[in-house]
Formats: structure tokens, C-alpha cells, sequence
């Protein structure tokens, strides 16, 4: 090899070597850039979500932080008082109503995505993964709008029909019905996804010792997936805590005690925050940042817990 091409090749490899450093620097400015966002954000909800409860919130008073957590009245009337602020109704109903949505779309979101995978033609299947991707890119107020005009219509038709008097359709039955339509096509999308990545000669196994297709399906398939499945689960949970828009057009907007009545109304952390907008300053303002400190906990706890089970789970399967 002569001196010219020793010399062009480690040209080209110091030049491939300043383009990758290049590139390392451009992914980790995007890095910091991402993460800059999410500590701004949680910064400034820490930051305002405090100041309630450490100062005297112009004559008001100071909240009390406990009473805060647990009380299950929010400021019935007009009158402005510091400790008339409650959330923990709020917290229960919140995670009420996210546990019966999940309840609703989880099956019938993973027993889609298993039969567009796995059972439907591949031309309907087609069809159906287009469908579900733009349901999962709709607007959230357009699924309000939708449970406004629709389900609050059919709650209320059903309540008079069994000789319930509910205020309008609004209650814990429409929004746990506006919130599975909202999540049924994330956890179909995450689902179909994980399913279709399970090794086919799992498939090809259990079929070739002589079980059906159907027992394929949901004993090897569904059970080989099952921790895309379950994160698909945690991001539907996670969407339904979030959800404010279209909730607040259905749930009827409770103010005090939490109700498991399902032709009741109830409230949310999300809509509680999404109602004080309306202002701009003061104690009225400010503590919607409280309300969204107690959101992200929750969120955050739910996720650890959720978490916590899908790698038992996981193990569980390993150890058997």
C-alpha cells in the first residue's frame, strides 16, 4: 500500500471521527434540551404548587397542607377562605374513574389489537391499524364534544329509563365511557405492536403440538407480549389521569364528597385545575398549581406501582 493511501485513509478516518463527534454533540444538546423541558415545567409547578402553603396568600390565610390532601370540600360559593380547599375527594374519584375506564378499554383494546395481528385478513387489518391510528390522533375535545352530544344523551335516556333522576347525563358513567373511547386506541396501537413483535416460531411450536389456533393466540401470543401489553396499559392509565378537556364536559363538575353512585357527578384533579383558568392571580389561581403538584404524585405513583407489578409479572413467567 503506498504512502498516498496510508495518508487518504487516515484522512477519511479523522474526518468520520470529527463527524461522530459532531453527532454525539448534537443527540446530547437534544438530550438536554428534552430534559431542560420536563425540569422547567416540574420546577415551576414545585415553585407555584408551594406557595399556598407558606404564605399568608394576601390576608387569606396559609392552607393547611393536611387539610388540603384530605378534605372533601372545594370552596362551595364565593367566598374566598384557605381552608376550604380540598383535593382528597379529588384523588379518589380521579382513581376511581381511571380504574373503571381501564376496565373497559384494556380488553377490548388488546383483543382488537390481537385481531388485527393475528386473525383479520391482512387488507382489513390494514384498514383497521389505519382507523386506530387516527382515532389515537383525534383532539381530546373532540371526544368531549362527542360525550356532550352523545353519551351524556344516552346516560341520561338510560337513568330515566330505570327511574334515575341524573343532572343531565353528566356523571361517573359518561366520563368512564369518554375516557376508555380516548384510550382504547393508544393500548390497541401499543398492543398490535408488542403482538405482532412475538417470534413467529413460538406460534409455529404451539401449533405444530397440536393446539389450536386460538389457544396459540391467547395462551403463547398474548403471554409472550405481555410487557408491551402492560406498558400499553400504564400509557392508557397515564392518558385517562391526565385527561381534562373532555372530561369536564361530561363529569358534571363535584365539588365536595367523592361518589361511587355511577348515574352521579363527580370531578378530577384535571378538571378542578382546568376551572381556575378563569383567573390570574391570587390564592384561587395558585392553588390550581397545587392541584397539579397532587396530579403529578399521583401520576408518578401510579406509574411506580404499575411498574412494580409488570416486573413481578415478568418474573413470575421467568421463575414458571
Amino acid at each position: 500500500m503506498s504512502d498516498q493511501s496510508i495518508a487518504a485513509r487516515m484522512k477519511n478516518t479523522a474526518s468520520s471521527r470529527r463527524v461522530d463527534h459532531l453527532a454525539k454533540a448534537v443527540f446530547l444538546a437534544a438530550a438536554l434540551i428534552s430534559a431542560s423541558f420536563i425540569f422547567l415545567i416540574a420546577g415551576i409547578v414545585l415553585f407555584r404548587g408551594f406557595i399556598p402553603f407558606l404564605s399568608d396568600n394576601g390576608g387569606l390565610g396559609r392552607v393547611d397542607l393536611f387539610h388540603f390532601l384530605t378534605a372533601d370540600v372545594w370552596l362551595i360559593g364565593q367566598t374566598f377562605v384557605s381552608n376550604l380547599y380540598g383535593v382528597g375527594y379529588l384523588i379518589l374519584s380521579t382513581l376511581f374513574i381511571t380504574t373503571l375506564s381501564l376496565l373497559i378499554s384494556f380488553p377490548v383494546g388488546v383483543l382488537t389489537a390481537l385481531f388485527i395481528a393475528k386473525v383479520a385478513p391482512k387488507p382489513l387489518a390494514k384498514v383497521l391499524r389505519t382507523v386506530i391510528e387516527t382515532l389515537a390522533s383525534i383532539p381530546s375535545i373532540v371526544f368531549g364534544l362527542f360525550g356532550a352530544g352523545v353519551i351524556l344523551k344516552l346516560v341520561y335516556d338510560f337513568s330515566m329509563a330505570i327511574g334515575y333522576q341524573s343532572k343531565g347525563g353528566n356523571s361517573i358513567l359518561a366520563t368512564v365511557l369518554v375516557l376508555a373511547l380516548m384510550t382504547i386506541p393508544t393500548i390497541t396501537s401499543i398492543s398490535e405492536v408488542a403482538i405482532r413483535s412475538v417470534d413467529t416460531t413460538l406460534e409455529h411450536g404451539s401449533l405444530a403440538l397440536g393446539a389450536s389456533k386460538t389457544q396459540t393466540n391467547f395462551k403463547v401470543i398474548l403471554a409472550a407480549a405481555k410487557s408491551g401489553i402492560f406498558t400499553a396499559a400504564i400509557l392508557g392509565v397515564g392518558r385517562s389521569l391526565g385527561e381534562a378537556t373532555a372530561v369536564s364536559l361530561v363529569a358534571g363538575g363535584r365539588r365536595s364528597g367523592v361518589s361511587f353512585d355511577l348515574l352521579d357527578t363527580t370531578g378530577t384533579l384535571t378538571t378542578m385545575m382546568l376551572e381556575g383558568l378563569k383567573e390570574t392571580t391570587g390564592l384561587d389561581y395558585d392553588i390550581r398549581f397545587s392541584v397539579g403538584l397532587v396530579l403529578m404524585v399521583v401520576i408518578l405513583i401510579t406509574n411506580l406501582s404499575l411498574n412494580a407489578i409488570k416486573r413481578r409479572v415478568g418474573a413470575v413467567h421467568v421463575k414458571a
